[in-house]
């Protein structure tokens, strides 16, 4: 943190100099939080600013003002997104990492209240993008981000695509009611996530929370429907038509209306019992599937809550604690180079083995040349590591005052450790890429995607198996595994003849596998299992799929945009379309034979292209596949080509497009009875 000497002669001048800094500082990192989603310092470092700032603009209040960032909740609203306006105001917690200051937040409530049993209820602090959501009559009509706590982004469409949010309530629901929540990345996904991305060059994320804000900023849904995205809800907003006492009866009646919620909570009624349950929660989370970094103390009862009252931007009956990220030094002792299967050139720390988050660390991703570069991360440093929303170990900093001398700077090689090739950097791009398409280590990685479980499932060709095979020059392309025999195999070493002969009997097996599984096993960017699935109930054959148009793939359901672009790139590579050839030489299914409900030609699904629009009573994926399944096509945009618009409540400009089109529209009644 900067550090300035205040004259004392003149100690208002040196005060309003210091808070025009901080506030400077702090609307820069709310802006990389809430609106780029790329942070660059640390939560704590961020609370010791704001803090700061505002102990500055309590001790002279003359330098106070409405615009200052301790006035104001979150980040301003995206110009990207249209805008809602909150039923009731979205308000940010006072939070600490003192269990003093838990304390006296307690003791301030009993001042408050004399003479009465307070009781609170601790709860998770998901970290994750806070988000309302808005029931009418048990109908999701649009979902919010926090924005700056009167108004937010809509992003009902991208909020549609997460899974365990419901988009018509269970049993009796309130007449309307809007739901607080947070959006997360579940730390497994995290970590697909991000290796996928340093295979593709992107840049990585730095936590969970980062990685689901980028994916709700999304203006492809398609793409925030391939994030492994959660919500778990917390509270309440605006409600008619149910009488709410208890914070802590929530719970389950969020669960019984279809939400997913915390699985632990703890109601307390004494100082005492509330930093035991903050301890408790500390001891659990880490089981959780999403990243929690801290408890929030909440007081239980509404009507206690409402004689307590607000603050400009917090809610006095709420407190949040944030637990200290576990941190271990340790050596660097080198930086390794590992090869992913699109040639991206990773730097990897190898470490002095430590422990951290209870697990043995000796090897850490450093991402790029870049990161390291800016951390001033050196060979032979001793480095403070920690795991990166609970998940992925990190080097997060360096002890530069206990370097000697010796420690070396850390320089990209110029050709790929592998083949030894000329490596490349695009402009623009933070990636270092290994063009050499017949590179052993990309062709190990490709290798390993192809014969994963997700992809052609071939057990027994696994790492050490893939390595083995291509180090012995019995793999040159993927095609090569399936001239496989057990005469080529006999020469590896340890490797037996049950072991052989399960191997063949995998790799035979994996012809049959469906075609979506060998659109996922092409490894194309950004092509994950849904949009695999999608497009081979779209197109039904690899040779449809293959000479596919940019603007057909754009319109799929799960494909969009950016990913329609890569798709259609990777089917003009010459190189690509050999791969095909020699893989339906070798019998793989190369067609979508799955049952189909439309082997009547009869049905009306049958060749029609549909575009869905407005709020429905299931999810647009759901409705999607029963078209799909049924012969039709869905597209995202109205034209002359289109059958039917099925359009749900609050359906807006492609419902007006496809009247002056005189395409025909359909309600759900109508479209129930076509299902038949």
């Amino acid at each position: 943190m900067p550090t300035v000497s205040w004259r004392v002669s003149d100690p208002e001048s040196a005060a309003r100099e210091r808070i025009c800094q901080l506030r400077g500082e702090i609307e820069e990192h709310n802006r990389r939080y809430y609106e780029d989603a790329t942070p660059t310092i640390e939560d704590r470092e961020y609370d010791a600013l704001y803090r700061e700032l505002a102990d500055l603009e309590q001790r002279f209040p003359g330098f106070s003002s409405p615009d200052s960032p301790t006035q104001r909740v979150g980040g301003a609203p995206l110009k990207a997104f249209s805008q809602v306006t909150h039923r009731a105001p979205m308000l940010s917690l006072d939070n600490t990492y003192s269990e003093q200051e838990v304390v006296e937040f307690y003791r301030r409530l009993e001042r408050l209240l004399p003479n009465e049993k307070i009781p609170v209820v601790i709860e998770p602090k998901v970290d994750g993008v806070a988000v309302s959501l808005l029931y009418e009559n048990g109908k999701l009509r649009y979902a919010a981000t926090r924005g700056d706590g009167t108004t937010g982004d809509n992003i009902t469409r991208n909020i549609r695509t997460i899974r365990s949010v419901p988009a018509q309530l269970k049993g009796t629901a309130p007449k309307l009611l809007e739901v607080r929540g947070e959006v997360f990345m579940d730390k497994a996904g995290f970590t697909k996530l991000n290796a996928a991305r340093e295979e593709a060059g992107l840049p990585v994320f730095m936590n969970p929370r980062n990685a689901a804000a980028g994916s709700l900023k999304q203006l492809d849904s398609a793409i925030t429907a391939q994030r492994p995205l959660g919500v778990v809800v917390y509270g309440t907003g605006a409600i008619k038509g149910a009488e709410l006492e208890q914070h802590s009866k929530l719970f389950r009646w969020f669960k019984t209306l279809g939400f997913s919620a915390a699985e632990k909570w703890w109601v307390a009624e004494s100082v005492e019992d509330t930093l035991h349950a903050i301890h408790e929660l500390d001891r659990v989370r880490h089981a959780f599937a999403y990243q929690t970094d801290g408890a929030v103390v909440k007081v239980d009862l509404f009507a206690q809550r409402d004689r307590l009252g607000f603050t400009a931007k917090s809610p006095r009956w709420a407190i949040a604690y944030k637990y200290e990220a576990e941190r271990v030094e340790t050596r660097l002792l080198d930086i390794l180079i590992q090869v992913g299967r699109t040639g991206v050139l990773t730097p990897v720390a190898a470490l002095e083995p430590v422990t951290v988050s209870g697990s043995r660390v000796a090897r850490a991703t450093l991402h790029n040349e870049e990161e390291v570069h800016r951390k001033d991360i050196r060979i032979g440093d001793v480095v403070l590591l920690e795991k990166a929303g609970e998940v992925i170990p990190a080097v997060v900093a360096v002890r530069t005052d206990l370097r000697t001398g010796v420690e070396r700077e850390f320089r990209m090689p110029k050709n790929c450790p592998e083949c030894s090739s000329v490596v490349q950097k695009d402009a623009g791009q933070v990636a270092v890429r290994c063009v050499n398409a017949q590179c052993p280590a990309q062709l190990r990685r490709r290798l390993e995607h192809f014969a994963s479980r997700g992809a052609m499932d071939i057990e027994g060709l696994g790492e050490a198996m893939v390595g083995q095979l291509v180090s012995h020059g019995l793999l040159h392309h993927v095609s090569d595994v399936y001239s496989l025999d057990a005469e080529k195999l006999v020469t590896l070493e340890r490797v037996g003849e049950k072991s052989i002969k399960n191997l063949l009997d995998a790799i035979e097996r994996s012809k049959t596998q469906p075609l979506w599984r060998l659109i996922f096993g092409l490894g194309i960017l950004h092509v994950g299992v849904s949009a695999s699935r999608a497009l081979s109930r779209h197109f039904g054959s690899m040779d449809a799929l293959t000479e596919s148009s940019l603007e057909e793939l754009q319109q799929i359901a799960d494909v969009g945009d950016v990913v329609g672009r890569s798709i259609h790139a990777f089917f003009q590579e010459p190189a690509n379309r050999e791969l095909l050839k020699r893989l339906r030489s070798a019998g793989l299914r190369m067609i979508d034979d799955s049952p189909r409900a439309f082997s009547n030609q009869t049905s009306p699904f049958v060749g029609s292209t549909w575009v869905i629009t407005g709020t429905l009573s299931k999810p647009r994926d759901e409705i999607a596949e029963a078209i799909i399944s049924r012969g039709g096509k869905v597209s995202g945009s109205v034209s002359k080509k289109t059958s039917y618009v099925l359009a749900g409540q609050d359906a807006g400009s492609k419902l007006e497009k496809a009247r002056k089109l005189g395409v025909r529209v359909a309600d759900e009644a109508r479209f129930r009875e076509m299902l038949g």
